[in-house]
Formats: structure tokens, C-alpha cells, sequence
């Protein structure tokens, strides 16, 4: 044990003592909670509209009023069909919407009348909510229209069904409750996984870890010692991301955050495990970083961070099953959004718990075989 504490002694002097490594450590992640939390946003805005109004009559000027009132169009050009398409094709348009002649006197004769839309679909999950957002805005004018034209009453209109709803865990729904928790993981992951296997890295490419093997020092001493620092520092920018979320986003803290930092010690043994395989079968840092991110990238993009698990396809949800990232998102989520306790996460902590002592189990076996 006192070999240890020199160790890790030794560790966090060169960590502090590192210009390059201090900002990595605490500003980068700070600036990069920010920044994410405000730009990852799938509300859409803003989108643009041109207008084809072949009619001109009174319903297709309320048609197009309700739809620019709305907060989710803005009026780029009332145009003809030619110049339409050619601002759909440059991209100055995300839709159009083209109003035939004859729209309010079909509506009166036959009671109907068709609108089209034209949207532009480069961006799949774009076109949809904006085609969506469209539909949904016409299927209440055509409704309204259809009392207003048919002299009904409220009290002389086809039954319907009143709606009332509510939102629980997130009720205003503020998209940064939900992305906040996942990019605090996100900071984590990288702190565990990219530090601790460049910083065993650096040994070899100094050439110390030779002099290291042939002091008294066990290979476990050595192993912990350069990976214990990575795991208080990371669990202490998980505190600190945690109250910069709640100075900044006013994040929920709806269930205990023992339960979180309990699963995160946890889970970063998982992470720290893999930088430490990795470290084992690299010689530079740069071949670290490459095959550290290389796993990492996969990992963020199918762990239900910016994607819901549930929509993607079978082969990759199997997958997901062995992904530790998707798991702390998960949890994280639970925890401070839905007040989540012991029964909840409980199969979760199983889980990540088998990770930690496969992972590390390799590794170890890796590093007394290859170092």
C-alpha cells in the first residue's frame, strides 16, 4: 500500500506539472458541456417556406397565415412554381407549399380540396418533422374550416374526443435535461479511457517502463498506481460537470446522486480497463488515441445518446448489449430525471460490474504477457 501511494504521489505531480495536460483535464470538458448542451438540439425551427398561392382567396390567405404563425415556418419567398423549385434545389427553401386555383371554391361546392407539399429531404429526420409539423398545422385548419363552412356550433358539431395530456420527469420539455446527462458521460468516458492508456503509453515511448519492470515494484502497484489517479479525476469531473449543469441548465436532481457516482466508479474501472488494453498492444500515444477513439466512436453513436436504441435495427440493438456507454447513459437519465433508485439500476450495476472484471481481467493477462 505505501508503494502505491508514492505511485500515485508520483502520477499526480506529473499531472499537475503537465501545461498540455491541465486544460485537457478541466477546460476542455467544461467548454465542451456547454457547447454541446446548446447545439444538440433535434427541435426543429425556423424551417423556410416558399408559397405558391395559385388561389389568392380568403381560406388559402388564412391557410397561409396559420402556417407562418405557427413558430415553426418563416416566410422566404410568396413565389411561382419555377422559382420554387429553384430554391428548393439551391437549398433556400425547406418546403413548399402550393395552393391550387380553385382551393375556396372547391372547398365550398365539394367540401374538400387538396394542397401539396414539396419538401425537401436531403435531411431525412428534417423533411419528416417538417412534413409532420405541416400536416399536423392543415389537418387543424381543414377541421376548423370544415364547422366554420358547415354553420355548426360547437354544440351542433360531430362528437369528438377532448384530449388532455401530460408530460412527466421532463415537463416543459427542455431537450438539455436530456442531452446534459448523456454528455457528462460522454466527458467521463474520454478522461477514462483516452488519459489512462496514453499516460501508460507515455512510459514506453520515454523508455521508462523498462527501468520500471526492474525496480521492486509489482506489476499491480504499477498498474493501479497509473490508473487510480484517472479514476478520482474523472469522478471529480463528473461533480463538477454535475454542478455546472445545475448552475447553468437548472438540471433535475430528482433521485439520489450517490446511486450515480456509485455506478460511475463502477463503470469507470470499465473504461479505465480498456485504456489500459489497449495500452498493451500500442507503442505510440498517437496509436493510443486512434485505436482508443476508434472504439469510442462506435460506442458514443449507438449507446441511445443522440439516437433512441430503440429505433435502430435488430443487429445493432444486440450489439448495444455489450456497448458500457449506452448503460451509463441510461442510468444517468433515469437517475436524475425519473429519481431512480437500487431496484432500478441494480441489474444495470450486475452488468457493468461483469464488464469491469472481463475487461480488466484482459487486459491484466495482456499487459503481464506482452510488457
Amino acid at each position: 500500500m505505501r508503494t502505491i501511494f508514492f505511485i500515485l504521489q508520483k502520477e499526480f505531480l506529473q499531472i499537475f506539472r503537465n501545461k498540455s495536460m491541465l486544460p485537457i483535464i478541466f477546460v476542455v470538458p467544461v467548454v465542451q458541456l456547454l457547447v454541446l448542451a446548446f447545439a444538440t438540439n433535434y427541435e426543429i425551427r425556423d424551417l423556410s417556406i416558399d408559397i405558391v398561392d395559385h388561389d389568392g382567396g380568403n381560406w388559402s390567405q388564412q391557410l397561409k397565415g396559420k402556417i407562418l404563425s405557427s413558430g415553426y415556418f418563416r416566410l422566404h419567398a410568396q413565389t411561382t412554381s419555377d422559382q420554387a423549385f429553384d430554391d428548393l434545389a439551391s437549398n433556400k427553401a425547406d418546403l413548399i407549399l402550393a395552393i391550387p386555383q380553385h382551393f375556396e371554391r372547391d372547398l365550398v361546392r365539394n367540401g374538400d380540396a387538396a394542397v401539396q407539399l414539396l419538401v425537401n429531404a436531403i435531411n431525412g429526420s428534417k423533411a419528416g418533422l417538417a412534413a409532420g409539423y405541416a400536416q399536423s398545422i392543415i389537418g387543424d385548419f381543414n377541421r376548423r374550416i370544415r364547422l366554420e363552412w358547415m354553420a355548426m356550433d360547437e354544440d351542433d358539431a360531430p362528437s369528438h374526443f377532448d384530449m388532455c395530456f401530460r408530460y412527466w420527469f421532463n415537463p416543459g420539455l427542455n431537450y438539455k435535461w436530456f442531452m446534459v446527462p448523456g454528455i457528462l458521460v460522454i466527458l467521463v468516458t474520454l478522461i477514462g479511457a483516452f488519459l489512462s492508456g496514453m499516460n501508460i503509453v507515455k512510459e514506453k515511448e520515454a523508455g521508462t517502463i523498462e527501468q520500471l519492470n526492474v525496480t521492486p515494484i509489482r506489476k499491480y502497484q504499477f498498474i493501479i498506481g497509473k490508473l487510480l489517479p484517472f479514476w478520482i479525476i474523472a469522478l471529480f469531473e463528473l461533480a463538477f460537470g454535475l454542478t455546472v449543469g445545475k448552475l447553468v441548465f437548472d438540471l433535475p436532481f430528482a433521485g439520489n446522486l450517490g446511486w450515480i457516482f456509485l455506478f460511475a466508479a463502477v463503470y469507470l474501472m470499465v473504461m479505465l480497463g480498456l485504456g489500459l488494453l489497449i495500452s498493451t498492444f500500442t507503442e505510440t500515444q498517437q496509436q493510443a488515441m486512434f485505436i482508443t477513439w476508434f472504439f469510442l466512436i462506435i460506442c458514443i453513436l449507438m449507446s441511445g445518446l443522440f439516437t433512441p436504441i430503440e429505433s435502430m435495427p435488430e443487429w445493432a440493438q444486440r450489439i448495444t448489449q455489450f456497448n458500457p456507454v449506452a448503460y451509463f447513459v441510461k442510468v444517468m437519465r433515469m437517475v436524475m430525471l425519473k429519481g431512480s433508485g437500487w431496484a432500478d439500476i441494480k441489474v444495470y450495476l450486475g452488468i457493468m460490474l461483469l464488464f469491469a472484471v472481463a475487461v480488466n481481467a484482459v487486459a491484466i493477462w495482456n499487459y503481464r504477457k506482452t510488457v
